[in-house]
């Protein structure tokens, strides 16, 4: 394995500053859970009204179909913090792997919605255990310096794999014969997800486990080379002395999650974790082609303008990495909630107004875009970040499965209040929340730029209670 290989010969692949490129391929097989992530949770988008029609179903019964996945995805983020502590980060995100496929197939197969629900929620517990191990996998084998870069890279794929389904979802109907969409397209569009979820499986084996769980485990020989071979080795020393450090202050256990000094960084997580869904992101990506077609626009084009949704979000994504380890995590958050609320107001006066279908395109573009730029990747990166290493899992778990419970709370009730209060309303409703993350982020999240973790974890311990 790649782990015990580094370990025997730590002095011939560490150098000074360590090899970027290395470390960049840990990042970049860890941040396909996030891609699977994406794929699984969007291609719902394309799949539901071919599914509405074969199913019959209403506005409740459509909002289950969307957010059934989410129940899973509770479960998933509840128990892997846990299971990552356990087995280790690795193994934990090769079972998720294996799920995904299992998953794909599943529901690609359904004689009914009973089954589709059941294969869907199976696939989000593999959405779950990825949509937290990822991330913390990538922060535990970051240097420093780039560490921001690199968690962001995680969203960058989340992002990569709903534009990916929703250009299959695309072409998939793009014959436009909405029979054959109702009968088959659908299950296609869901059978897809069964290649990246194999790959992800095969590429998960070039990688080691993390250093800081192997530090945990006794095995510190192997996570010396890691850390060497990643970040160098006279950092490697640094960071396994504070390591070392750290965990001897520190139990392992439920409740470490009550110390006053971890139980402000895990508030602080819960309520970020919380408003990065209530700002409304899946009420506009997951029901994207029925927005837009309740603006006028065609089935087919409707798929096509949830493309380029997902290429705006992709591109703004990126411009987010070049930022967030430069001007930092909280002016990021601060500038892009502003935006998301002006950008739904004016989306929500659009509906109201009645105006062209292109205004509505537009203010969504806009809307997506200010999310993806901080509100998407850098919340990811405050979470994996601010948790003393002993309970990292476990708070990661808990800070997750709360963001699991609000997006299911959105995706279900959205079509809800689509039809109680219409769509201008549902949309300035979200805007008020925008206002509420700005007012939070201003007053509570601190900053964590270019700092080690062992740093962010003392300087918690280091503020007076």
């Amino acid at each position: 394995m790649a782990n015990r290989a580094d370990s025997a010969r730590p002095g011939l692949l560490a150098t000074p500053r360590g090899d970027t490129r290395y470390a960049l391929l840990l990042v970049s097989v860890a941040a396909m859970g996030g891609l699977l992530f994406g794929y699984d949770t969007a291609v719902i988008a394309g799949a539901i009204d071919p599914l509405a029609s074969r199913f019959q179903l209403n506005s409740v019964l459509k909002g289950w179909a969307v957010s059934n996945v989410l129940i899973g995805c509770m479960i998933g983020a509840a128990f892997a913090g846990a299971l990552g502590d356990r087995f280790g980060r690795k193994r934990i995100l090769q079972l998720a792997a294996l799920v995904f496929a299992i998953s794909a197939v599943g529901s690609a197969l359904p004689r009914n919605l009973n089954e589709l629900v059941a294969a869907r929620m199976l696939g989000g517990l593999a959405v779950g255990a990825a949509s937290m191990l990822s991330p913390l996998y990538i922060a535990e084998v970051s240097p420093a310096r780039l560490r921001g870069r690199f968690v962001s890279l995680n969203q960058i794929t989340i992002i990569l794999g709903m534009l990916v389904v929703s250009i299959v979802n695309w072409q998939i109907a793009s014959a436009d014969d909405e029979a054959w969409n109702v009968s088959v397209g659908w299950r296609w569009m869901f059978a897809s997800e069964t290649l990246p979820a194999l790959l992800f499986l095969g590429f998960l084996l070039l990688v080691p486990e993390s250093p800081r769980w192997l530090v945990r485990q006794g095995r510190e020989e192997e996570a010396l080379a890691i850390l060497a071979r990643v970040g160098g080795s006279d950092r490697a020393a640094l960071e396994m002395e504070q390591i070392r450090a750290v965990i001897a202050e520190e139990g392992a256990d439920w409740r470490e999650l009550f110390r006053p000094s971890v139980r402000a960084a895990l508030l602080i997580a819960v309520v970020l974790a919380i408003l990065q869904q209530v700002t409304g992101i899946n009420a506009v990506l997951y029901y994207a082609p029925s927005i837009f077609r309740s603006a006028e626009v065609s089935g087919t084009r409707a798929l096509m303008q949830t493309a380029v949704l997902q290429g705006v979000n992709l591109a703004f994504t990126l411009v987010a990495i070049r930022l967030v380890d430069r001007l930092g995590r909280k002016p990021l958050l601060l500038a892009t909630a502003a935006a998301m609320g002006v950008s739904l107001t004016l989306l929500g006066c659009a509906f109201y107004f009645g105006l062209s279908p292109y205004w509505v395109l537009l203010f969504t573009l806009a809307y997506v875009a200010s999310f993806a730029v901080a509100m998407g990747p850098v919340v990811w990166v405050v979470l994996s970040e601010i948790f003393p290493t002993a309970v990292r899992g476990r708070a990661m778990a808990v800070a997750t499965v709360c963001l699991w419970v609000a997006c299911f709370a959105v995706s279900q009730t959205v079509m809800t209040m689509f039809e109680a209060i219409g769509k201008p309303a549902t949309f300035w409703c979200y805007a008020v929340m925008c206002g509420a993350a700005l007012l939070f982020v201003l007053r509570f999240i601190p900053e964590t730029k270019g700092k080690t973790l062992e740093e962010i974890e003392r300087s918690w311990t280091a503020r007076p209670r």
